[in-house]
């Protein structure tokens, strides 16, 4: 009876030593992730699609190209068609013409020995000369043999253009029809292209229609996201955001505020330079796209930090707080925790100083306000290193903690 009463008191101290987490915030808490885990899941499937559509967009450029060459082609086979059938006309006018000429030669070579056989006793030459046609075809002739070998000789070589003409018209007609041949060709695959660029569009057009749901779920998810963080929270100027940033971190203030001189005078200078000219990578670039899309700006317009003149490195810092893209992308859910804003905007006073002060946090000895776990964490914050390469950079941010008040 001892022993179970004892075990009893052992189970009732256990309990009372377990921490006390309301049922409503853990409850609220396996909301929040839950709804986390399904943005990130809806979000992927969003980038999916949106893949999907750019690979769809290039494939319909290429049949748009191979249909506009197509066109082209249809377009100089007819006109290599019309040519060759004004060139068979031409050719069958030819040997009209030829056909008639011989026809004349014949008939005027009959008339004339008709007339010689009447008038037998008439020279040649005369006769010639008598007869309008003859004189003008033949011209003085000795005798009725040489006359009668031009005549000949003048219907054979009528009769060989005649033929050489009816072979040229030949080979004419043979290349029209296979000018024809190739024409039915482009037509045909005309038709396929035609066909495979309308289906193309109805799958981007549906493609397009699965982003406009996505996205529209995406804005659900969040919002219910943000409802559970409760009322989002947003600082009216640098300094309210310093404190409201160090209140949620542990951060010192004065350090935050160093901070932001040094990066970017107190918020007042957040980049000259737009996205080309900053020599980010294809990743940053990429990250960069997907931040400003999220929150409906426009990549081109958005002003980030240029390269350094000073020390080698890229371009591309953001807002306030002056975070890469990829970095940013980082700490983008404890920044929406902090601040109730989701998604979370680097050029918000709010959003970025909170994440300033957020990635200053997790350095050692921060939050307990050291000044070495400070320089190490304006090293960490500038190179990703606390080489003493970077104590200059530490220096500053320690002088301007004492005097922003100078800056504002």
């Amino acid at each position: 009876m001892k022993q179970k009463k004892l075990i009893s008191v052992y189970i009732l101290f256990a309990a009372l030593c377990v921490p006390f987490f309301p049922l409503s915030v853990v409850s609220a808490a396996e909301d929040i992730n839950a709804l986390q885990n399904k943005e990130g899941k809806t979000e992927d499937q969003l980038n999916k699609t949106e893949k999907e559509v750019d690979k769809m967009e290039s494939e319909l450029g290429t049949i748009t190209q191979s249909l506009r060459t197509t066109q082209q082609h249809i377009q100089s086979t007819s006109q290599l068609i019309d040519q060759t059938k004004a060139e068979i006309s031409r050719k069958e006018q030819e040997i009209t013409r030829l056909e008639q000429r011989l026809t004349l030669n014949r008939k005027i070579l009959e008339s004339l020995v008709r007339e010689l056989y009447y008038t037998g006793q008439e020279p040649l030459i005369v006769a010639v000369a008598s007869h309008e046609s003859a004189s003008r075809l033949f011209g003085p002739a000795d005798d009725l043999r040489t006359l009668k070998s031009r005549v000949n000789a003048l219907i054979v070589d009528v009769a060989a253009s005649r033929d050489q003409i009816t072979t040229e018209k030949a080979t004419v007609e043979k290349t029209k029809q296979d000018y024809d041949r190739l024409l039915s060709l482009h037509t045909d695959q005309q038709k396929t292209l035609s066909s495979e660029k309308r289906e193309v569009q109805a799958d981007i057009a549906e493609k397009e229609a699965t982003i406009d749901e996505l996205n529209a779920k995406l804005a659900e998810i969040r919002k219910d996201i943000s409802s559970l963080l409760g009322e989002s929270v947003n600082a009216g100027d640098i300094v309210e955001a310093a404190e409201l940033a160090s209140k949620k971190t542990g951060v010192r203030k004065n350090f935050i505020l160093g901070m932001l001189v040094v990066e970017s005078d107190l918020g007042r200078y957040t980049g000259g330079c737009t996205y080309d000219k900053t020599n980010m990578s294809k990743n940053r670039e990429k990250i960069f796209k997907q931040i400003a899309d999220e929150l409906g700006y426009k990549y081109k317009t958005l002003k980030l930090s240029c390269p350094p003149k000073s020390y080698k490195g890229s371009g591309g810092a953001m807002g306030v707080a002056q975070f890469m893209p990829d970095t940013w992308m980082g700490y983008k859910s404890r920044i929406a925790s902090a601040t109730g804003h989701n998604p979370p905007d680097p050029w918000s006073l709010t959003d970025g100083v909170m994440a300033m002060a957020i990635k200053l946090s997790v350095v050692p000895d921060v939050t307990s306000q050291q000044k070495s776990g400070e320089r190490n964490a304006a090293k960490l914050y500038l190179s990703g290193t606390t080489s003493s390469k970077y104590d200059w950079y530490a220096d500053r941010v320690l002088y301007w903690a004492k005097h922003y008040k100078e800056k504002l």
